[in-house]
């Protein structure tokens, strides 16, 4: 778990990380997210001389920001928890904001971060899994059921591998960086081995790691093509563990991108600026954004 203390315009007042102890269970993690946020609120009135104004926070999985509620997270093992009003009720009653990780992690680059200024953004970490984000005018859109942006289970390989969302094909079993460890262990015959390792031997020209690397931005591109003649954005922000490899992933991906646009205005295709602090800075956001603007002080994401 990631903590701050947010200013108005995103600056990290306090940082303060803990393990979430999901192996304790479900129940422990809520009650972990609760103290913790009592703690940095207490802490905050020690540093600035009164408490935080407003809490934001963002969980994976699948969310419920409209009521509040954290509805499932396979990682996580929780159904249904009431997140906000729990919040609220331990930190005395201030107003929260619930978001999802993902795109609460969009808003802050696409506010803050590399889509500054960008009217449309597309925010895709490539991570465990493949998830986006959808900016629109300095917000995110969720969709009508919170699932807009879920970019990993575009099917781009149609009757390949089998998907645990059910589907078989996608993106995310092939352009993750889960998926590009996996290729790459049985590859090189390491199973210690990692998509990190798979962008090194890419660099010193590694034949077996060039065609896997390759597969994968193949996949990713046809993924983002998809998004992009859909959403039309302006800015293709592209973050997460795969794209610290920089430019060994951004130089094909943008090429894989230009060959296989047609009519499509083809957008920036940039590396996320704010690493894994994204998801805290926007949890920050969100709880600004629930503060009238001319009575705001330091603020708990």
């Amino acid at each position: 778990m990631k903590a701050a203390l947010a200013g108005p315009s995103g600056e990290l007042l306090h940082q303060a990380r803990r393990p979430t102890g999901r192996e304790r269970g479900p129940d422990a993690v809520v009650e972990g997210i609760l103290d913790f946020a009592a703690e940095l609120r207490a802490h905050g009135e020690r540093l600035f001389g009164e408490p935080a104004a407003a809490a934001g926070v963002a969980v994976p999985g699948i969310v419920d920001e409209e009521q509040g509620i954290a509805a499932y997270a396979a990682n996580l093992g929780w159904r249904d928890v009431p997140l906000r009003r729990l919040l609220a009720e331990r930190l005395g009653g201030v107003p929260v904001a619930l978001g999802h990780d993902v795109r609460t992690g969009g808003l802050a680059e696409g506010r803050i971060g590399a889509g500054k200024g960008a009217d449309r953004f597309f925010f895709v970490p490539l991570g465990t899994g493949i998830a986006g984000a959808i900016g629109i005018d300095g917000r995110v859109e969720a969709g009508a059921h919170g699932f807009a942006g879920e970019i990993g289970h575009i099917v781009v390989r149609p009757g390949g591998t089998p998907c645990p969302c059910g589907q078989r094909g996608c993106l995310e079993r092939f352009a993750s960086a889960a998926a590009v460890s996996e290729a790459w262990a049985a590859a090189c015959g390491d199973p210690e081995a990692d998509a990190a390792d798979c962008a090194k031997a890419v660099a010193s020209g590694d034949p077996n790691a060039v065609r896997i690397w390759q597969e994968a931005v193949d996949a990713l591109a046809d993924g983002l093509v998809t998004a992009l003649t859909l959403l039309d954005p302006r800015t293709l922000i592209i973050g997460g563990g795969l794209a610290e490899a920089g430019e060994t992933l951004f130089t094909p991906l943008r090429e894989a991108v230009r060959q296989r646009v047609t009519f499509q205005k083809l957008p920036s295709i940039v590396p996320a600026a704010l690493g894994d602090t994204a998801g805290c800075l926007g949890a920050g956001l969100l709880a600004w954004d629930l503060l009238d603007h001319t009575d705001r002080t330091e603020v708990t994401p």
